[in-house]
């Protein structure tokens, strides 16, 4: 959808326009007990309380109503398994034009269903990589469906970034912001809008320690991809995109990592101590205060909750 330019502040400005009202702008919470326990003023940007419960529907949108009429009408199409999936059927719903979501035969059952309840034709594939993708070039040779990708797309990084945007609307001051990263699409989308709007803050990627390939390839300077991610936080592992990395090698601070253990303790403390879900993926930026990997002692730090689907019957807890 997009040519090889990086992401704008323009963009960014265009998308926050674009999806005003088709998505939700999410609270920002804070906790004086999780604040003294780390030291810290800690700010929540809570996007598990977003339209489909994660971040995804802002990028989806704003990539599907970015696309002409011409396009659009040609439907739209997309591989994920999870919550990428459901903000594409919504949002192409929103638009009136039809969207084939491709899936892997072994998907969360309650995640097929919020696709079909928003919309989405879904189509099983074996679920490796190579299925998605063939699958995905037969649904664009036989329909002409446009792709949105859950992540390698300017269109869905620049509407990732309004997360960011509002963030610092809400909580002008914020010293760091961190973010988990995946596919890459929000944390460089936050990072592009964070600097932007304030050169002189902080912005660290989060992600699991069994899902490394971020951290590996920032330190490199170039991509390393995910082999066999062994993590709780599924959305998580995903490799990162060519077009995001560019944005996070230059705007980024850095990437940490953190353990099992952590994701879980730091679920649970935001579930019992701010009385709100998030899925395990969400809570891997607390993980990163819990573990002190980096220095936070007094600073103000927005810490974003990407998301709250999950599977109520298998808590890593129980």
């Amino acid at each position: 959808m997009n040519g090889s330019s990086g992401l704008s502040w323009r963009m960014i400005r265009e998308a926050v326009t674009r999806i005003s009202g088709r998505v939700n702008q999410t609270p920002v919470l804070t906790s004086e007990t999780l604040n003294r326990l780390a030291g810290a003023s800690l700010f929540f940007k809570c996007e598990n309380f977003q339209k489909t419960g994660a971040f995804k529907a802002r990028g989806a949108t704003n990539a599907i109503f970015a696309l002409s009429a011409e396009d659009a009408n040609r439907g739209v199409v997309t591989h994920s398994s999870g919550n990428h999936a459901a903000a594409v059927a919504r949002a192409a719903t929103l638009r009136g034009v039809p969207s084939h979501i491709i899936m892997p035969d072994n998907s969360v059952a309650a995640k097929v269903e919020s696709v079909k309840r928003y919309g989405g034709k879904v189509i099983f594939c074996s679920p490796t990589q190579a299925a998605r993708e063939g699958e995905t070039a037969r649904i664009i040779a036989e329909t002409g469906a446009v792709l949105v990708h859950a992540y390698d797309d300017l269109h869905v990084m620049a509407g990732q970034a309004t997360t960011g945007t509002e963030l610092l609307d809400e909580i002008e001051d914020l010293d760091i912001i961190l973010c988990p990263v995946g596919g890459g699409g929000h944390l460089s989308g936050i990072s592009v809008a964070a600097k932007t709007i304030k050169p002189s803050i902080k912005v660290f990627g989060v992600e699991p320690a069994g899902a490394d390939d971020a951290a590996r390839s920032f330190a490199k300077g170039e991509i390393i991809p995910s082999v066999n991610p062994q993590t709780i936080a599924d959305g998580l592992r995903s490799s990162l995109g060519e077009r995001p990395f560019r944005e996070i090698q230059r705007d980024t601070d850095g990437i940490v990592t953190v353990s099992e253990d952590a994701i879980v303790m730091a679920m649970r403390q935001i579930w019992e101590i701010m009385k709100i879900i998030v899925e395990p993926s969400a809570a891997v930026a607390y993980a990163a205060i819990l573990e002190e990997k980096l220095p936070v002692e007094g600073r103000k730090v927005g810490i974003v909750l990407t998301g709250g689907n999950l599977d109520l019957d298998k808590l890593p807890w129980a």
